[in-house]
């Protein structure tokens, strides 16, 4: 199966928002109580107040367009959520010029952000990339080992210090002996932080200095990580870590642990900002760039009676 195939199987598992309370309105035809009852059901689902207000208004109009006249409520609304989503299918890209490439990985506890380096270094590595680690997580106790497994996995170095030390040096390190090796891409590890948490968004800010003394144009990609079990609050993450450091990409993980998606939608929405990954479990083939088309079908179960 492909990705965006599991994913879909994961999704419609159990009293999910599909299965149970969208499945009644798939069902019945498309009036002013039909779209009222799916509105319900689009705001249970953590898609938020401006994705649901936009996704409604946009399946009204197209039910009255001819090409969808005999089209059910789940094919429209799937071709809804695709256009509300396609502006985020934008990959990272990094240029093998001027090597190395910088990836900062922020993001607050346990939304697997180690995990989804590992990940990363991995498909990195396929594509014929040497790649190396920066384990900046200094004060969780398993982080380190964590990312040393990864690192092992994925077949790429990593540059670690003692548990403790200080992050901004710790990339600092690892930026020195990637230029030495002529590693192609770092992928820089940071301690989870709450975005409400002043000290260690500072601490942000300190790493982002030593990065651009490393090199002006860098960090030439900072990669907010995502759970997506945990709906709303994820967007609040989402926005403050915008207006504080600037991120240029989204991994959103653990959609195999939420029976919703929706909070995909409502950031789509409020933030705009690239989804470069989605994630699911922890095998390491669990990783796939995003896709609109691909995941707007997993979301409403395309396909399906």
């Amino acid at each position: 199966m492909s990705f965006f195939a599991r994913l879909k199987s994961r999704l419609n598992q159990g009293r999910s928002w599909l299965s149970a309370g969208l499945a009644q309105a798939f069902g019945r035809n498309i009036d002013e109580e039909t779209l009222t009852s799916l509105e319900d059901e689009l705001l249970l689902a953590d898609v938020g107040v401006e994705a649901t207000e936009f996704l409604v208004a946009d399946l009204r109009r197209r039910a009255r367009l001819p090409r969808y006249a005999d089209s059910a409520l789940r094919e429209i609304l799937r071709d809804g959520i695709a256009e509300l989503l396609a502006p985020l299918e934008k990959p990272l890209v990094l240029e093998p010029e001027g090597s190395p490439r910088i990836v900062l990985v922020v993001g607050v506890n346990g939304t697997g952000k180690t995990t989804t380096i590992g990940k990363l270094a991995h498909r990195l590595r396929s594509e014929g990339r040497s790649v190396l680690l920066a384990a900046g997580d200094t004060f969780r106790a398993a982080a380190t080992e964590q990312l040393e497994r990864w690192a092992e996995r994925a077949g790429a170095a990593i540059i670690t210090q003692a548990e403790g030390a200080d992050p901004a040096a710790v990339i600092h390190d690892a930026l020195a002996a990637a230029r030495a090796r002529r590693v192609d891409v770092v992928l820089a590890d940071t301690a989870g932080r709450l975005h409400t948490a002043g000290g260690l968004m500072d601490e942000l800010d300190k790493i982002g200095r030593v990065i651009k003394r490393f090199d002006a144009t860098a960090p030439h990609e900072v990669l907010l990580v995502l759970d997506a079990t945990q709906g709303q609050n994820a967007l609040v993450q989402a926005v403050e870590f915008q207006r504080r450091i600037g991120v240029t990409g989204l991994a959103i993980t653990k959609l195999d642990g939420s029976a919703k998606g929706g909070i995909v939608l409502a950031i789509a929405r409020r933030l705009g900002l690239p989804i470069r990954f989605v994630g699911m479990g922890e095998s390491i083939d669990d990783f796939e760039i995003f896709r609109a088309q691909g995941f707007a079908e997993a979301l409403v179960g395309a396909g399906q009676p």
